[in-house]
């Protein structure tokens, strides 16, 4: 899918989407509790520069920041026809072993709010994401248009934490398969307007997948007996849906996923466990050109799993920390991308070199995936996206 010096994403040098904001937006958001209206010209400003500072670095797949959502997954839940989000929800429509879930109560935290199915879900043809999208097109040259990435939230998102029968009415969805049904097709129908508005590269973020690594979600699920699917089961069926999602997408439409393993407060993850016991279907059974995954720390296991990607798929690797602001050794990253390259080689019966094509470097995780950001600075943020464009340039030379 990659060649040299080729114009399409992904890039030898990505990051996540989500950027640490400017103090003086926080506060304008959060202590001076400013409108919409007030905020959006403070949004505006601090977007500008975020998207300079991605392109003096050398990025070419820039991002607003997602300085205008609160949470990375943004407004698309809330806004179909049929899902309410409802402040201070309930706990036990929770399941309590999810690692996100788990972390927040572990932590004296509940969560604040969640988007639940309450009628027949239906995209009601206006996007949410798309003016985020619209507005990087004023501030990026229109060549550069297809470059833009916009990150978009997983469609099992309102699903697996929720106990088995809490995640919508059995009024309206008789069973998974048909709540899937609606679920995708309102991905189509969002996919399509992004598309025909020019945008051509989309980043599903999906902790949810990864959660499937976690021996102790694992253990939960089987001890808890309302479940009336096995895990295993209910990946397949998240492999399917996703499949369904995009299953309309234009062929010059770059669709990638991103897998980890959480940000929260204190830049805190949320599981653990290599990609081992998923890799061989998340790599050839769902149908996305490109996983962004986390290789930051043994919590993500070893390049083993590699062996799995196809030849006609990419992988960037997430080999940067985005927690904390000590920076790791170049010359120690790019052989860990080397090790990588060789794991996918041997396993697909490939050259380094044909192997390196399909592979670039990025940080593990958004420096932002919450507004309040990790326990890192924005300079110290712009040293580590320096760190894997050098990384990059020096195992790619020449390429975007």
């Amino acid at each position: 899918m990659t060649t040299p010096l080729h114009r399409n994403p992904p890039f030898r040098a990505e990051h996540l989407g989500s950027l640490k904001r400017p103090q003086s937006l926080l506060d304008a958001r959060y202590k001076e509790n400013k409108s919409e209206r007030e905020l959006k010209p403070l949004e505006d400003d601090a977007i500008k520069e975020i998207v300079k500072t991605q392109q003096d670095l050398g990025f070419r797949g820039v991002s607003d920041g997602e300085y205008r959502r609160h949470m990375f997954w943004g407004t698309f839940w809330p806004s179909l026809d049929g899902m309410q989000e409802i402040s201070n929800p309930p706990l036990d429509t929770f399941r309590t072993y999810v690692p996100d879930i788990a972390a927040f109560l572990e932590t004296g935290h509940k969560p604040g709010e969640s988007v639940y199915c309450v009628g027949k879900i239906k995209h009601t043809g206006v996007s949410t994401y798309v003016e985020q999208f619209e507005y990087l097109k004023t501030i990026v040259d229109k060549e550069k248009w297809g470059d833009i990435k916009l990150t978009i939230t997983a469609p099992n998102w309102y699903h697996l934490r929720y106990v088995d029968g809490k995640a919508y009415p059995k009024s309206v969805y008789k069973d998974d398969g048909e709540y899937f049904k609606d679920v995708a097709e309102a991905y189509r129908v969002e996919l399509k307007i992004l598309y025909e508005a020019g945008l051509r590269n989309v980043q599903f973020d999906d902790p949810n997948l990864a959660y499937f690594c976690s021996e102790k979600m694992l253990e939960g699920w089987k001890k808890d007996t309302s479940n009336t699917v096995t895990a295993d089961e209910l990946f397949t069926s998240y492999i399917k849906l996703y499949n369904d999602c995009i299953s309309g997408a234009p062929a010059d439409m770059h669709i990638g996923i991103h897998l980890c393993r959480g940000n929260f407060v204190g830049s805190r993850h949320f599981s653990e466990g290599g990609y081992d016991r998923i890799a061989t279907q998340l790599f050839t059974d769902l149908n996305v050109h490109t996983y962004y995954l986390e290789y930051d720390t043994p919590r993500a296991g070893g390049f083993e799993p590699l062996a799995h990607l196809p030849k006609n798929k990419n992988v960037i690797l997430g080999v940067i920390t985005s927690k904390f602001p000590e920076m790791e050794d170049k010359e120690e990253m790019k052989k860990r991308v080397l090790q990588a390259a060789d794991v996918m080689a041997k396993g697909q019966g490939e050259s380094r070199e044909e192997a390196l094509k399909r592979v670039g470097v990025s940080p593990q995780c958004g420096f932002a995936s919450h507004a309040e950001g990790n326990l890192i600075d924005i300079e110290a943020m712009k040293k580590k996206l320096k760190l894997v464009r050098e990384i990059a340039d020096e195992v790619w030379p020449g390429e975007p």
